[in-house]
């Protein structure tokens, strides 16, 4: 079930044969996708690939994806859309010993005001955690909220030690940690994959190509590979980047397949069709996230997860480029069959609960109140801290020394800031500095416990494969959960894994998930459940909430 780099083969199957689908789908909704002379649509390849396989619109695919969402979500006419809305913490209640989920608390962060959305069914689709470090191709806001929100409520979260770092991102003096000017602070501009798909190399600061003395398959050798052998140059020769060069290459089609790219490097006076690109890795994906089966379920009944916050089993120890966003796309699809039979469940026999989470005051009610004395600058200070840190001890090569140290000063930051959000009420900067914690525990503690090297997990310590080693599983102990969470809940607490899992924050490294049952149990009365029943259905829920051998 878990070859070499914890690909999920149900998962793999699924993915393989619903995305096709999904492609057209998107073409239906107006998706302008880059095609050949003869109208078909252009296929590009990427690191890791055998051939190529990827569809994309010039060098700017997910932009345009999201613009032709977003268009169609508009045009339906019975979609609302909160912006500047800030996710607190799913409102959860018990239903036969098992958590449920019935909406979020959420903060208007212009008017600092806190109300409450319920839901019937709850989609989680926030992204990863790439602001944990200082330089990423995630935005300001990708801050691991809905992992946070998921592993406080119950939801076991699986593989957080897996984080890739894209060999090349753009090197800028322009902006802080090379974001360029105008940018965001810490996010910096990706030079996509797909520059060495269509024959860019990789040179060092003395002008020679290396990645030969890495990997047979060169330039597109995983991007792991990439990224180690990327680092691995720049300390030899005491250099802040490497160059990426794809200038050989006619300007004509240089310009046609990356015209955003060329854009941008004009910025900084670089010519691509004849000059090389310079270049150095930055976080990129979180490969871990929430655990889900194979229809975006969790452990938590009504919330489900999809793309980069979920963790289906598609990508394993290290995605392989351009999957994640058709990951989002057929999981996505796949979950909304599902959701509506829960929401017709919760509205027969949840009556209870709901009434109970309308009438409970929101977290973060007395915001409002507290925003003028909310620590933004020492919240900001503490997260520089952070990414700080986890970039020396959790970056792309790792030692368990520092792996320890770096968790301990993590455990005195969350008691930190659960203090602070305790004093001053919620406010955005706290909450995403609590969530940045809980998402950076959870990569350190896994990270400690896992006893190998593999995928986006490299320690010098341990350098080889564990052939025994499994997909890890972390979850929350089981306690009773009420229908308003609170903030920075669980950061310092003690986690535990499922039943049968492996590599917990607290936990033995190494084990694994047990598949789950043919047949999904019916569901039990909603009816008060002493302790040991209760614990029963959170270790099952655990353990349904990684991908199954059925559909």
């Amino acid at each position: 079930m878990y070859p070499c780099h914890f690909h999920h083969k149900r998962a793999v199957d699924v993915v393989c044969r619903h995305g096709p689908a999904r492609v057209l789908e998107l073409v239906q909704l107006g998706a302008d996708f880059t095609r050949n002379r003869d109208g078909s649509l252009h296929l590009t390849r990427e690191g890791g690939h055998s051939g190529r396989r990827i569809v994309h619109a010039a060098d700017l695919t997910g932009a345009e994806i999201e613009r032709a969402l977003l268009a169609a979500a508009r045009a339906t006419g019975n979609v609302e859309f909160f912006e500047h809305h800030l996710a607190v913490d799913l409102v959860t209640d018990e239903v036969g010993g098992a958590p449920h989920c019935f909406g979020v608390d959420v903060l208007d962060t212009r008017s600092n005001t806190a109300c409450r959305f319920l839901s019937l069914a709850t989609m989680l689709a926030s992204g990863g955690a790439g602001q944990v470090y200082p330089n990423t191709t995630n935005p300001h806001v990708a801050t691991g909220d809905g992992i946070a929100m998921a592993y406080r409520a119950g939801a076991a979260v699986s593989n957080m030690e897996f984080v890739q770092f894209h060999p090349t991102a753009l090197f800028s003096k322009k902006g802080a940690g090379g974001g360029g000017g105008g940018g965001e602070a810490g996010r910096v501009f990706l030079i996509s994959e797909a520059v060495r798909g269509e024959g860019g190399v990789l040179l060092n600061s003395r002008g020679e190509r290396f990645m030969a003395s890495y990997d047979d398959r060169l330039e597109l050798a995983p991007r792991d590979v990439v990224a180690r052998a990327i680092q691995d140059q720049m300390m030899s020769h005491a250099s802040d980047h490497v160059w990426l060069d794809i200038s050989h290459k006619p300007a004509r089609d240089v310009l046609s397949h990356f015209p955003n790219i060329a854009a941008r490097c004009k910025e900084d006076g670089i010519d691509i069709t004849r000059d090389p690109i310079p270049v150095l890795p930055a976080q990129h994906y979180t490969c871990g996230g929430v655990a889900t089966g194979l229809r975006g379920e969790t452990g938590v009944q009504g919330l489900y997860a999809c793309g980069e916050v979920a963790c289906s089993g598609l990508h394993g120890a290290n995605r392989l480029a351009s999957n994640s966003l058709l990951e989002g796309l057929v999981f996505a699809d796949r979950a909304a069959g599902p959701s509506v039979a829960h929401a017709e469940y919760a509205l027969r026999h949840c009556g209870g609960e709901l009434r109970r989470a309308a009438t409970a005051a929101p977290a973060g009610a007395g915001a409002a109140a507290a925003a003028a004395t909310a620590p933004a600058e020492w919240a900001a200070g503490r997260r520089g801290e952070l990414q700080a840190l986890m970039w020396r001890a959790a970056g792309i090569v790792r030692r368990e020394a520092a792996l320890a140290a770096a968790l301990a000063r993590v455990e005195e930051l969350s008691a930190e800031a659960a203090a602070a959000a305790a004093r001053h009420g919620v406010s955005a900067p706290l909450v995403e500095l609590s969530n940045l914690l809980t998402c950076a525990r959870l990569i350190l503690s896994c990270a400690l416990q896992r006893k190998e090297s593999r995928g986006g997990h490299f320690s010098p310590d341990y350098p080889g494969l564990d052939p025994e080693a499994r997909p890890s599983l972390v979850a929350l102990p089981p306690r009773r959960v009420g229908t308003n969470g609170g903030v920075g809940q669980g950061a310092g607490d003690d986690a535990r894994t499922g039943a049968g899992a492996g590599a917990g924050a607290r936990g033995a490294a190494g084990g694994g998930a047990p598949g789950s049952p043919k047949k999904r149990a019916k569901r039990p009365a909603a009816a008060p459940a002493p302790a040991a029943q209760r614990e029963a259905a959170h270790r099952e829920m655990a353990v349904r909430s990684t991908p199954r051998d059925q559909e």
